[in-house]
């Protein structure tokens, strides 16, 4: 690389760790001639500064190609795999199994653009737009994302989040740590169908203003980390699946950052 370099571009180190979950090159027709570390870190830089994918700097590959990579990772799947591999390796380094037997879930409401797509309107939070609905384990790592309207309630949410997470591989999961506006009866669901058991984490009575809830801190710290990725500023996508990518790889670049300080 001949460029100067942005703070948001890959290590050798950290390359090192992610260049091989990546897709090889398909046999037959024109060799690759794509450097993907390069594209790696255009879609790093727009993921941290937030900048459209058109005014990605020149000294990138063409925005275009980078775009064509990044839906093509999205599309087959290789940025979520690049996450699940990188989560089992943080926690084995934090002294954990590869899966947890507990986590944590929360919804956050974030507004939209003028770009076409799902949204809705959340009467609780005042907010235009959509629902990011994560689930995380204690170490506050994303397990399962799913974005969608905001005027979905949580409880609604949860089932359509549950039911995602149960098609993972977490066969020690048995516990979930949720707030309020999850109990009634999806509790009885989520042991009714999935077998896990959801602990509302009640605030204590009489208590005013802020008040740090056991267990329910680790998920919003999870919301302040993805924070610090201007794309996440508001929800930019046109397609929900597209939002879920790019919370997947806030969580890529954080868990690199963890692998292979730089």
């Amino acid at each position: 690389m001949t460029r100067p370099s942005y703070p948001s571009d890959v290590t050798d180190e950290q390359w090192a760790i992610i260049e091989p979950l990546l897709p090889i090159a398909k046999p037959g027709g024109r060799p690759r001639t794509v450097n993907l570390r390069e594209v790696v870190n255009a879609i790093f830089y727009l993921s941290r500064t937030g900048c459209a994918w058109r005014l990605i700097p020149h000294d990138f590959p063409p925005w275009g190609t980078v775009h064509y990579y990044y839906c093509q990772w999205r599309l087959d799947g290789t940025w979520q795999k690049v996450h699940e591999d990188l989560r089992s390796k943080v926690r084995q380094q934090e002294g954990h199994e590869e899966t947890p037997s507990a986590a944590i879930v929360d919804s956050q409401s974030v507004k939209t653009t003028e770009t076409r797509g799902e949204r809705g309107y959340d009467a609780g939070k005042n907010v235009s737009g959509r629902k990011r609905h994560i689930i995380v384990d204690t170490l506050g790592l994303l397990l399962v994302v799913m974005v969608h309207s905001a005027g979905i309630q949580d409880r609604d949410g949860a089932r359509l989040l549950l039911d995602r997470l149960a098609t993972e591989y977490f066969p020690r999961l048995t516990l979930i740590w949720a707030d309020s506006a999850y109990s009634g009866e999806l509790v009885s669901w989520v042991s009714r169908v999935w077998g896990w058991f959801l602990e509302i984490v009640r605030r204590p009575i009489g208590s005013k203003g802020f008040v740090l809830l056991p267990r329910r801190w680790v998920v919003e710290r999870t919301f302040a980390w993805m924070g610090r990725y201007r794309r996440l500023s508001k929800d930019y996508e046109q397609r929900t699946d597209s939002s879920e990518t790019m919370i997947y790889l806030s969580m890529i670049q954080l868990m690199l950052h963890r692998l292979a300080p730089g």
